[in-house]
C-alpha cells in the first residue's frame, strides 16, 4: 500500500559561474547536520506548496518550483513519513522563520554533507536532470555547428569538381 505524502522538501540550486550549487540547512536541534529543507504538509496543502513554504521559511530563499523528484519513505521519530521532494531554482531571498544556518554547495560537497542515502539518493537524481539540461543547448550548437560545416564542404567540394572540369577541358582530357 502506497502511503500519502506527508511532508515537502524542496532540492533548490542556483547557477553559477563554477556549476550549480545545492541549498542545505542545518538540521533543526542537530547542529553540524545539513538537509534538505522540508516540513510536514498542513491541512489543504500540496506536498509542493509545503516545499515551497518550506524552503522560505528554514532557508530564507524563494524558489520556482521546476519538477517533482521522487518520494522518499523514512521514520521520524519512530514513525513513517513520505516525503515529496521537489527540483526548484533559486528565485530571491525573503525573511526565514527559522534560524538555521545556511550553505549553497556544489554536488560533490553537498554530496558529502548529506548524512542520509537516500538524500544522496535524491540530490544525485536532481543533478542528473540540471546536467542534462545545461548540456542540451551545447549538443544543439554543436549540430548547427556540424551542419555549417557540412554545407561549406559541399560547397567546397562542389567549387573544387566545377575548377577541375574547366582545367581537364583546357589541356584536352575528357
Amino acid at each position: 500500500m502506497q502511503r500519502k505524502i506527508t511532508h515537502g522538501g524542496g532540492v533548490v540550486f542556483r547557477l553559477t559561474s563554477e556549476g550549480p550549487r545545492y541549498l542545505l540547512v542545518e538540521a533543526g536541534g542537530t547542529q553540524g547536520r545539513w538537509v534538505f529543507p522540508k516540513g510536514r504538509v498542513e491541512d489543504g496543502e500540496s506536498g509542493a506548496s509545503a516545499a515551497l513554504r518550506e524552503v522560505g521559511e528554514e532557508a530564507g530563499v524563494r524558489a520556482r518550483l521546476i519538477r517533482r523528484l521522487g518520494p522518499v519513505e523514512q521514520k521520524k521519530e519512530g514513525e513513517w513519513i513520505r516525503i515529496a521532494y521537489f527540483l526548484m531554482a533559486y528565485a530571491g531571498r525573503t525573511k526565514p522563520l527559522d534560524r538555521r544556518r545556511v550553505r549553497w554547495l556544489a554536488f560533490d560537497e553537498a554530496i558529502q554533507a548529506l548524512d542520509l542515502g537516500k538524500s544522496r539518493r535524491v540530490l544525485r537524481a536532481a543533478h542528473r536532470l540540471i546536467s542534462a539540461t545545461l548540456a542540451e543547448p551545447r549538443r544543439h550548437r554543436l549540430r548547427r555547428a556540424a551542419a555549417r560545416l557540412a554545407a561549406w564542404l559541399a560547397l567546397a567540394a562542389h567549387a573544387l569538381k566545377r575548377s577541375l572540369a574547366g582545367l581537364l577541358r583546357r589541356s584536352g582530357r575528357p
